[in-house]
């Protein structure tokens, strides 16, 4: 479906503001020899993204070199609008060697600014302008662990990119205000499967490579990007309405998480009844051999942990649940993404509501009592990392220790809490109507209390004002004895 006009998309109108921001600022200055990084003024991440035009696509090559201790040879092409006038260009870019960039196929001048790399085209862009750009590079899966990007398996590559690393794989404008169309190309040898988001969209056998095309149908945050290349088998089965689900696993484990990866269907039959149709063409999970310490929802194939599947430990009521998490984000995070990472609660909170509230339904845990300890908890989340939808920025060199307790069952709460005050019918007519009016888009907290408002008939703002942004946690709707503390319990964050 093709989007809309980057004149009227509100969208490329919030990324043309950042850049009048940005200049009135003395951000973007004219013929400065360094010229510094930028961003378009995200509350949590301030240089990510770049002001001044609009991705419409991104065709990624990528050439996997049969190790995965080895940089990749890579050429990533982007078409893209101008939203204002544009000197130079910025793209994020880290953890790799730009060896050649093109503009409208003339070459252009570049440098590396920070984690942008900042082109200086032959001919200045002006606002309208359709943009072509191509930039030969490498992509390195060598780094600390715990960065983002590449993730090495014991057999491979996969990616995790939430929140600010798909910078680290490829140039972008890496912020999820930003959707774009991926094609992937993957190159590697032929021994080995590659499998990225989307469709497949051709494939072509060398002499002793294989190269893979795949291609999404639907726009995309950079951070939602997934490539994954191993001795891998793709297993391939029917969702609801003739829907292709395809999972990607070891092939050494093919047999042994066959019993969970057939669940699938299952669970997206229980989302749709939810919250409606799912919005992409296919999914999937992928089963990565390597430990990260949490799943991760990348669009139409989510990447999960061998372990969680292998290792007795896990409760089976535990393990449909995080599954559940997951699939829920395709529609809460995925279609519908967020405009700011402060709009994190929209995708946690939600995915954490149905993996609860399939937990119950599902396997006899009880919802009230998990919301009912949540509450407890709050008051101590809040302290430590702020109240849901004015979360604090995460700890310098930790981008991980953004995604608190208080984005996960913190969010879940503030669900829960109004539902209790809307009823269950306004409940679930607001979840369907959110998730349909703003399909393949992003949204903000401020769309959702509006239009929560709407379908209650009612102005929230002052619930909401309590819920979202209070230091305290507010009293419960049909739950006044129910009491929080201070004190927050340790919990690992764990981003997915």
């Amino acid at each position: 479906m093709p989007l809309t006009s980057p004149k009227t998309s509100p969208r490329a109108r919030w990324l043309r503001s950042a850049a009048l921001v940005a200049a009135s600022a003395g951000l973007v200055a004219a013929a400065v020899p360094a010229p510094p990084p930028l961003g378009i003024g995200d509350p949590l991440f301030p240089h990510l993204g770049n002001p001044g035009y609009d991705v419409r696509s991104y065709d990624i090559g990528l050439t996997y070199p049969g190790r995965n201790t080895e940089p990749l040879a890579a050429v990533t092409r982007i078409e893209a609008l101008a939203t204002t006038d544009l000197e130079r260009i910025n793209l994020d870019f880290a953890h790799g060697e730009v060896s050649a960039v093109t503009v409208d196929g003339a070459a252009a001048e570049f440098v590396t600014s920070g984690e942008d790399l900042v082109i200086t085209p032959a001919r200045a862009a002006e606002d309208g302008d359709s943009l072509e750009i191509t930039v030969t590079h490498t992509s390195d899966p060598r780094g600390p662990a715990g960065t983002g990007g590449w993730i090495r398996t014991g057999d491979g590559l996969a990616m995790a990119n939430q929140a600010d690393a798909a910078h680290r794989v490829f140039p972008s404008n890496d912020h999820p205000a930003d959707k774009a169309y991926f094609t992937f190309r993957i190159t590697a040898p032929s021994t080995l499967t590659a499998v990225a988001n989307g469709l497949p969209a051709g494939r072509a056998e060398n002499a002793t490579t294989t190269t893979w095309t795949y291609r999404t149908a639907h726009p995309m945050a950079t951070e939602l990007a997934q490539v994954s290349i191993g001795r891998s088998t793709v297993v391939h089965r029917t969702g609801p309405h003739g829907l292709p689900v395809r999972d990607v696993v070891r092939t050494a484990d093919r047999e042994l998480v066959e019993p969970w990866l057939k669940r699938t269907p299952g669970h997206l039959e229980w989302m749709e009844r939810q919250v409606g149709r799912y919005p992409f063409e296919t999914y999937g999970l992928l089963v990565a051999d390597a430990e990260t310490g949490f799943a991760l929802e990348t669009q139409t194939l989510s990447l999960f942990e061998r372990r969680l599947f292998t290792e007795a430990d896990y409760p089976e009521w535990y393990v449909d649940s995080i599954m559940v998490h997951e699939l829920a984000h395709q529609w809460f995070g995925n279609s519908v993404s967020p405009r700011t990472w402060s709009d994190l609660w929209l995708n946690e909170g939600h995915a954490s509501w149905y993996e609860a509230l399939y937990a119950e339904e599902v396997g006899k845990q009880s919802l009230e009592r998990r919301m009912k300890a949540a509450y407890a908890a709050s008051d101590g989340w809040r302290a430590a990392g702020g109240p849901p939808a004015a979360p604090e920025p995460p700890s310098p060199g930790q981008k991980i220790s953004l995604f608190r307790p208080v984005v996960y069952d913190g969010s879940a709460l503030v669900l829960y809490a109004l539902r209790q005050e809307i009823g269950e019918d306004a409940f679930q007519s607001l979840q369907r109507r959110w998730v349909s009016e703003h399909r393949d888009a992003t949204a903000t907290t401020a769309d959702f209390t509006a239009l929560a408002s709407q379908v209650a008939g009612r102005d929230l703002t002052a619930f909401f004002a309590g819920w979202l942004y209070a230091e305290k946690t507010p009293a419960m709707p049909g739950h006044p004895d129910w009491r929080s503390r201070a004190t927050q319990p340790a919990s690992a964050a764990k981003p997915g």
